[in-house]
């Protein structure tokens, strides 16, 4: 078996250079070179219904390279050009991929969340400066292109959209029924053209870049939205080369071989679906197996996971902590997953009771890795080879480098020790050039004084051991600083995982005037499990080994939130406490006949809480605000105060 077992087999890989490893320079020239080598062989297995696995369309490493030169060639006639945006508001589908890696050859393709509110597709659009769209046209139980037609007119730079017709993987009486139910659907006017994605590309040659391009290691491949607030999207350029080195350097890590199968669930407006898992099979010569438009969340699929896994004979399976907590309430029952050797877990913390009831269920270990948009996709793995450290990261990926610094705010102090916690910085051939937009790129970089370039400043603390595993303790925004202490919310989650009855756990801090925060925890229980927060909190003075960490609320919920890609959303309910404080603090008021709160994120100065205020009759409206203005300054949010008048 192949892979890196310890530091020491990293160093010892590292002793030939990078350069002289024969990277292709581009995610074109990677597909490419796979199709040259490997013309036959099964690049893609796509099948669109869970309940329906084992109908796939199916392409080889020829046809591929042949779709993506037709999709590149079309783009590139409809104006396209190096430097110019292709963004695409797509579930995952063949298509997909073809408007990313061909959007990326013939210029910079920029994927966008298709469950954003128009306003936010419009606002990402914009800041791409997105010439050409590839989007869903109109198909039942989809509303993506009412939000699409909803904003594209918000646009200015926007000329072209193309539309991909779900109807054509659909045949016979399918096909037929799908057509009647849109009857009448799809009518909207935008200012832009719309033509049909697949007949237009079908006119295209498919052997060769019409171009001509030769594309560079250092030009924009994409520009992947990271977040930001309303009217400054995030977005993380990344050059090609540091997308062929991430992709590599996956499935080198994890030693994926040639002929292997590897799942697809994730979303593919995220880097780790799109480039470690998608590039990353295409580059190793492996086979990815896409299951339905909407990945895990398909219909039918989580049921028939094992079912779909045994079919292809599955080789390994990416997905993120709550694809293995609904897994466990799946029983593998008679499906054959002995080809499945290894789980990947990433985009967000694996709780260690879940992956030990996983492999105990499964025997299959799950690979915890780390990574972020701003190091393209994936910085960290555990080892394929012996036995992984669950609740590790892993080891840093081979010619990345990877420490643990201790920062004054954006200065670099000194590197730490071995088990010293301190912030996480990376460098090396994955790191990002910046955002597009300059004004996010302050305080994303930290100089070591070292000569050797800029590390990037990940906001992760943790850790590295004596044998060079790296481990997670929180970020640095998401600690609860409790009277100046600082509490991680993993010393609250970890040790109420352990609870039988609890599925996920979510702790963030709930503003207090006295010592500034107090943690309190969400939790979700498994399916048919019950337990008061009172016994959860027994339970949690037992076993969270700080007393100030010790939550001072419980809150069982019927679901935790999650973001699109299956992170806890911690923003949500950390907005919650916010509201809920406030709200509380001006209901006690004197002269305040009603008011409301609403937490926002601005982009200057991060979160505020938006006070409006209605006096009561005979309340001096000045004097009342001064008050509030007051009253809610004891709290550590930033808060805008208005006053209204009644009626």
């Amino acid at each position: 078996m192949g892979g890196f077992a310890t530091v020491a087999d990293i160093e010892a890989f590292e002793a030939t250079p990078l350069t002289d490893r024969n990277l292709p320079e581009s995610t074109y020239a990677a597909i490419r070179r796979t199709a040259e080598d490997y013309p036959e062989g099964t690049a893609l297995l796509f099948f669109l219904q869970g309940t329906a696995y084992q109908q796939a369309v199916s392409f080889t490493y020829r046809q591929w390279l042949a779709k993506v030169h037709q999709t590149a060639n079309m783009l590139h006639d409809l104006g396209l050009r190096p430097g110019a945006t292709v963004s695409y508001i797509l579930p995952n589908l063949p298509q997909t991929y073809l408007a990313l890696y061909g959007g990326e050859a013939a210029g910079v393709a920029n994927p966008i969340n298709p469950l954003l509110e128009p306003a936010g597709l419009a606002e990402i659009m914009n800041a791409a400066q997105t010439r050409i769209l590839i989007t869903l046209a109109p198909f039942p139980k989809t509303n993506i292109w009412e939000k699409v037609a909803a904003a594209a007119d918000s646009v200015p730079t926007l000329e072209t959209i193309l539309q991909v017709d779900l109807a054509n993987y659909l045949h016979g009486v399918k096909r037929l029924a799908v057509g009647l139910m849109r009857l009448g659907k799809g009518k909207e006017k935008v200012r832009a053209r719309v033509l049909d994605f697949d007949k237009t590309l079908a006119a295209y040659p498919a052997d060769r870049l019409m171009s001509g391009r030769v594309i560079g290691r250092n030009e924009i491949a994409s520009y992947f939205h990271t977040g930001g607030t309303t009217g400054a999207p995030k977005l993380a350029m990344h050059t090609h080369f540091n997308e062929v080195y991430d992709a590599w350097m996956g499935t080198v890590a994890v030693d994926v071989q040639r002929d292997e199968r590897m799942y697809l669930g994730l979303p593919l407006f995220h880097n780790y679906g799109a480039i470690a898992v998608g590039l990353g099979a295409w580059i190793a010569g492996a086979t990815l197996v896409m299951g339905t438009p909407q990945g895990f969340r398909g219909e039918g699929v989580i049921p028939n996971l094992w079912k779909i896994l045994a079919h292809y004979q599955v080789n390994s399976l990416g997905a993120v902590p709550t694809l293995f907590k609904a897994l466990l309430n799946v029983p593998v029952g008679d499906a054959d997953i002995s080809p499945l050797k290894v789980a990947i877990c990433g985009s967000a913390p694996l709780p260690v009771e879940l992956a030990r009831q996983f492999t105990a269920q499964t025997g299959v270990n799950i690979l915890e890795g780390y990574g972020l948009t701003e190091g393209t996709s994936v910085s960290s793995v555990n080892p394929r080879a012996g036995e992984p450290r669950i609740g590790s990261i892993g080891l840093r990926y081979p010619y990345q480098e990877m420490r643990v610094a201790l920062l004054d705010g954006e200065r670099f102090v000194r590197f730490c020790e071995p088990e010293e916690v301190g912030t996480v910085i990376i460098r090396g051939p994955n790191v990002f050039p910046g955002y597009k937009d300059e004004f996010h790129n302050r305080g994303a970089f930290i100089d070591t004084g070292d000569g050797k370039g800029r590390w990037l400043n990940t906001g992760d603390l943790g850790y590295q051991d004596a044998d060079g595993f790296f481990w997670l303790t929180g970020r640095q925004k998401e600690l609860i600083i409790r009277g100046g202490h600082n509490i991680d919310p993993r010393q609250i989650e970890e040790p109420l995982h352990r609870h039988p009855a609890v599925a996920l756990v979510a702790a963030v801090g709930r503003p207090d005037a006295r010592v500034g925060e107090l943690p309190v925890a969400y939790v979700e229980l498994k399916p048919g499990a019950t337990v008061t927060p009172e016994e959860l909190l027994e339970f949690a003075r037992a076993t969270i080994a700080e007393q100030a960490a010790i939550p001072k609320h419980i809150h069982i919920v019927e679901q935790i939130p999650l973001t699109a890609v299956g992170k806890i959303a911690k923003l949500p309910l950390a907005y919650a406490e916010i509201q809920d404080v406030l709200t509380g603090a001006l209901a006690e008021m004197e002269g305040v006949a009603s008011s409301r709160v609403d937490v926002v994120s601005d982009r200057r100065t991060g979160v505020v809480a938006r006070v409006k205020v209605t006096p009561a009759p005979g309340v001096a409206a000045d004097a009342l605000k001064t008050r509030v203005q007051q009253t809610l300054g004891q709290y550590p949010v930033r808060s805008e105060v208005s006053i209204e008048r009644a009626g």
